[in-house]
């Protein structure tokens, strides 16, 4: 069986893997909090990625990666929980979102599957580093007010080559839809894929 991804909306994710663990990224919005966690991932400080009350219910030995984790000692730092490797990776560079306090995270799972969450971001030199890993799923925020629009998004789901590109934090979050259709189309990647709050993905 393969990990089974739930959009939640804006930039919250949550992941049961093969192994049957929980994990949560970014949490703050939708529904599927339900689970007990296993893993707790929060890319930086801004109240729209940092809402864990939501998970009520986590399991003995849950770990909580927040970016002063990954960050910790000055360098981008990985963590290999086994049932998933977790690698932190640049993210910032716009007004709103310093690189010294904002970090993306790439999961790879215990079958290989390489997925790519952007965090709140504009274009990064790292990302030009990408391509190699030959990642099989990025996320890459598009909102065009506090990170990147959807037409640099685009230009980075190119840089990055992952297989399947994924639109997300697509609005200003005062909205409150956590999606917008029409970014969603307007986004241009190789097997681009978009989800909807409440759609599942199967990360094969």
């Amino acid at each position: 069986m393969a990990a089974k991804l739930l959009y939640q909306g804006h930039a919250s994710v949550r992941i049961v893997t093969d192994e049957g663990k929980v994990i949560y990224i970014d949490p703050f919005m939708g529904d599927g909090y339900d689970l007990p966690a296993d893993l707790i991932l929060m890319t930086h400080d801004h109240y729209d990625h940092v809402q864990d009350k939501l998970i009520t219910k986590r399991n003995d030995g849950c770990e909580v990666i927040k970016w002063t984790d990954a960050l910790l000692g000055g360098s981008h730092n990985s963590f290999n929980l086994g049932y998933v490797k977790v690698d932190s990776v640049e993210a910032g560079y716009n007004k709103n979102h310093d690189a010294s306090s904002c970090v993306g995270f790439i999961l790879t799972f215990s079958d290989g599957v390489q997925v790519y969450f952007s965090g709140d971001t504009s274009t990064t030199p790292h990302m030009t580093r990408l391509e190699s890993r030959k990642l099989d799923y990025a996320f890459l925020c598009c909102d065009g007010v506090y990170n990147m629009d959807v037409k640099e998004a685009s230009r980075c789901a190119k840089i990055i080559g992952a297989k399947h590109n994924i639109p997300y934090h697509m609005e200003p979050v005062k909205d409150k839809t956590g999606f917008d259709m029409k970014v969603a189309q307007r986004f241009e990647a190789p097997g681009k894929i978009i989800l909807k709050p409440g759609d599942e993905l199967e990360l094969v």
